[in-house]
């Protein structure tokens, strides 16, 4: 409450009401922050191993809120049980034109059309090598240079996997940004199958004998029943350990009228609009693969029972970014300690 009603006013008045602005100011303060704050100190132990990693709890950051690893102590201090940091892409690249991100407080939702703004995959390699990991399991989300042909795309993910190999501990290949021209194409079965077998020949190479790195998938909410299974049979083919569900959606519904004019903005649209066909798609993937495929769900968590209804419908793991970004890093341990209790 303290931050719906003090906090978060303060920032967008002092942000000149700039989502995009307040979302750097807030990572900028973090990283200088981050440095000093003891590791795990607001974290809720909860230990679950998935993917052969031990987490600290349940709770993770979703790609998107860190895509260059700026504040990697601060998530860990803050009670986060794991990070993912991304959608990162072979090349450097600037993203989609400003304003490009909105925040729907009524709806309890964000409007985002980034388009992959980062620094590049050596960049993030050069800042992990430099400043280290975060002390929990660290995800790096990969995707396609916007100025890619979508026939190169292959190429563009194996040299982030590579650049980033030493430092994952698992990664994420994000097919499913709807603010990339063309990129959801690859969740169609062939450009699928051959972007999931180069990435598994690559992983077992870098793995020179060892255990590969976790490849995971992130699939979109608005996928067909059909298209979803398709998409799934595939993954299973190529050995994916996991699916992450979900990323943003299309759809409109669940906008409230009042910030109708908002919603015809394009981009993705995230937060409590997304609570139920998130855990729709959880639910779909578990039941589809018989539970045999580790699932982080992501998408409308508002709240500890959010989470648990994800949990409930077969998610190993949760990640925040909207609810975080909304209601502030109490989120974190209010969510966790509703995870714990759970057991």
């Amino acid at each position: 409450m303290f931050f719906d009603k003090i906090v978060r006013p303060a920032l967008y008045r002092l942000s000149y009401h700039d989502p995009e602005l307040v979302h750097e100011r807030t990572i900028g303060v973090l990283a200088r922050l981050g440095k000093f704050a003891p590791r795990g100190v607001l974290r809720v132990d909860d230990p679950v191993t998935v993917l052969g990693l031990r987490f600290p709890n349940r709770v993770g950051l979703a790609a998107g809120m860190d895509k260059n690893g700026r504040a990697l102590p601060a998530w860990a201090a803050l009670g986060f049980g794991f990070v993912e940091v991304g959608t990162v892409t072979r090349l450097a690249q600037p993203g989609n034109p400003k304003p490009r991100l909105f925040t729907l407080p009524a709806s309890d939702a964000i409007i985002n059309r980034m388009g992959f703004n980062n620094d590049g995959a050596a960049a993030l390699a050069a800042k992990l090598a430099r400043d280290g990991k975060p002390g929990v399991p660290l995800g790096i989300s990969i995707g396609k240079s916007k100025v890619t042909p979508l026939e190169e795309a292959v190429e563009d993910y194996r040299f982030s996997l590579r650049a980033l190999h030493p430092y994952a501990d698992y990664f994420a290949i994000n097919v499913s940004s709807p603010n990339t021209p063309g990129l959801r194409q690859l969740q169609d079965r062939t450009a699928l199958a051959e972007l999931l077998g180069e990435l598994r020949s690559t992983s077992l190479e870098l793995a020179g004998g060892a255990s590969p790195t976790p490849v995971l998938v992130k699939v979109a909410p608005d996928l067909t029943d059909d298209a979803l299974a398709e998409l799934l049979e595939v993954a299973l083919e190529h050995g994916v350990a996991g699916i992450i569900a979900t990323n943003t959606t299309l759809s409109r519904d669940g906008v409230t009228p009042a910030e109708s004019g908002l919603a015809g903005q394009a981009g993705g649209l995230s937060g409590r609009p997304l609570t139920t066909r998130a855990a729709e798609v959880v639910r779909f993937v578990h039941d589809h693969t018989g539970g045999n495929l580790p699932i982080i769900g992501v998408g409308g968590i508002l709240g500890p029972d959010d989470a648990i209804r994800l949990v409930d419908a077969g998610a190993s793991l949760v990640q925040l970014y909207t609810g975080f970004a909304l209601h502030g890093p109490g989120l974190v341990r209010r969510v966790s300690r509703g995870l714990a209790a759970r057991r």
